[in-house]
């Protein structure tokens, strides 16, 4: 866990979420910025910075988010879905712990943003 991330408090329960999906490695929960009817951010509980980093450091946990990203459109009532993950701040990335978006609900334009 890192004491200053954001998502590191919301999995410790610091700070309340809508919390729509838990596992024993990630949790997901609503976007407070939502850019689509269905968005939200699935998480591992441990701490890594990007998707490449948690990856290379526990590629079952990688498993697990998209697999967690699948279960979570799917309650949702989405057969259809955006999976993203974003590297970086030039990629868009603002808070730096890995987290999977996923977006449903609407048309999704290609290609994005």
């Amino acid at each position: 866990m890192d004491a200053d991330c954001l998502f590191c408090k919301i999995v410790a329960g610091e700070i309340p979420a809508d919390v729509v999906h838990r596992t024993e490695r990630v949790l997901a929960f609503r976007d407070v910025n939502p850019q689509a009817p269905t968005h939200v951010l699935v998480v591992p509980r441990a701490h890594h910075v990007n998707a490449a980093e948690l990856a290379k450091a526990d590629p079952e946990t990688s498993v697990a988010l998209v697999t967690a990203a699948a279960e979570v459109a799917a309650a949702q009532g989405h057969e259809d879905y955006r999976l993203v993950f974003n590297t970086g701040a030039g990629a868009g990335q603002s808070v730096f712990h890995t987290h999977l978006h996923v977006l449903a609900g609407r048309s999704l334009a290609w290609p994005p943003g």
